[in-house]
């Protein structure tokens, strides 16, 4: 069985009048192959009593949530684990994908943590070989699971939120 269980609609994205109404929605496989395809994700973590931390990081888009990594140690895993509410966006801004979700600590089965290790080294091959480690997905992995993803291509036209319940 597959993580998402979730069920997912889809809806116009709503905006001031003066910036135009959405006449059409984009196809979810089109926005979740640019998730698949993307190389990196910034990520917007809360920090309170400051600004945002904001930090690009490497991931894996895995059954409809996303999957990076990073010690324990470092701030974004501190903070996430404080504060697990983020918005992580894909760097192009003409071909905008927002992501507002929760990060959640996720350990997964031994079969399934192989094969985002194998999937993670295949992206990224300039890290070298073997990098990502089945164990630390099967130990437990920051994971990002959306309540609500907005995307567009022409804006506002293609205006589009998929919202998961």
């Amino acid at each position: 069985m597959r993580w998402l269980t979730r069920r997912m609609r889809t809806e116009q994205v709503r905006f001031p009048e003066e910036y135009g109404t959405p006449s059409e929605l984009l196809a979810w496989e089109d926005v979740r192959r640019r998730l698949v395809e993307a190389k990196q994700f910034w990520f917007a973590f809360q920090r309170p009593g400051r600004s945002p931390h904001v930090t690009p990081l490497d991931g894996i888009w895995f059954d409809d949530m996303l999957v990076y990594g990073g010690s324990p140690e470092t701030l974004h895993r501190r903070l996430a684990a404080e504060h697990p509410k983020v918005t992580v966006n894909l760097p192009d801004p003409w071909k905008l994908v927002v992501i507002e979700g929760e990060v959640h600590e996720t350990a997964f089965a031994p079969e399934v943590a192989e094969e985002i290790a194998g999937l993670l080294n295949a992206k990224y091959p300039e890290y070298g070989e073997n990098v990502f480690e089945a164990k630390h997905y099967a130990a437990g992995a920051p994971v990002v699971r959306p309540r609500r993803i907005r995307a567009w291509t022409s804006f506002p036209q293609d205006a589009t939120a998929y919202v998961f319940d």
